[in-house]
């Protein structure tokens, strides 16, 4: 693994992803499958967290209902969803939902002596809110509709060419702009869908653009916003035109 840095963060980009390691032997292992996959899912709502299916986001969580969901996934299959607040949502007790989010499995945990639990999670489907249910124990709760998203969860499906060259092309002007460090050995001997699932979710986009990432239909979509997404915060433009999420 390879660290990238920015004002004073750490995130970690994949080093040689061509190779399945003991640690991807273990997530293939208790990859579930699509009938498996729970009806009912707790979520947690993080503006600016981006899991994407086979991604890995680590979090410290502290929040009393938020230690309570861990410890309740813990007990129920190891898995909720991480969604984002919709930031155009008028304000409201209860922030309105982006209607897409990404199912997780609780891969590693650990205990802190002052009381918060270190995770992290492995993405494993998206799925869209079919409604939403009664809180419990203060965390929120859906319905999970995992339908149109059902091929994330082929981890062994052949990944469409994407134009490697190009995002590369774009990465290194935009890391340069954001004072970024970066491993670029590591970074071009890992496999595309990796480093592009990886480069969504460590790069500080916008809400909006995340959202826009997570929704992508495929690899190849997602790989041709995060270029222009790079290409536009560059040029200091906005997002691009068809980031739009719903």
């Amino acid at each position: 693994m390879v660290a990238i840095r920015r004002a004073g963060a750490t995130s970690r980009v994949p080093g040689d992803a061509s190779r399945v390691s003991g640690d991807d032997a273990v997530t293939h292992a208790f990859h579930p499958r699509f009938e498996d996959l729970p009806a009912e899912i707790a979520v947690f709502p993080l503006p600016g967290a981006l899991l994407l299916p086979e991604g890995r986001l680590p979090l410290n969580i502290f929040e009393p209902r938020y230690l309570a969901m861990v410890q309740d996934s813990l007990a129920r299959g190891r898995m909720f969803g991480m969604i984002q607040p919709d930031p155009s949502a008028a304000a409201q007790a209860a922030p309105t939902l982006f209607r897409i989010g990404c199912l997780g499995r609780l891969s590693s945990f650990a205990e802190t002596e002052d009381g918060r639990l270190l995770i992290t999670l492995t993405g494993v489907i998206r799925f869209r809110i079919a409604e939403e249910l009664h809180p419990q124990r203060g965390y929120r709760r859906v319905r999970a509709d995992y339908a149109p998203f059902a091929a994330d969860l082929d981890i062994q499906r052949a990944h469409p060419d994407i134009d490697r060259a190009a995002l590369l092309s774009a990465l290194r002007p935009y890391f340069k702009t954001r004072g970024i460090d970066a491993n670029w050995n590591a970074i071009e001997q890992t496999a595309d869908n990796l480093l592009v699932t990886t480069l969504a979710m460590v790069c500080p986009f916008e809400v909006r653009e995340r959202q826009a990432l997570l929704e992508a239909g495929t690899p190849a979509d997602r790989a041709a916003m995060l270029i222009a997404l790079m290409e536009m915060d560059r040029l200091g433009g906005g997002a691009a035109a068809d980031a739009r999420p719903s």
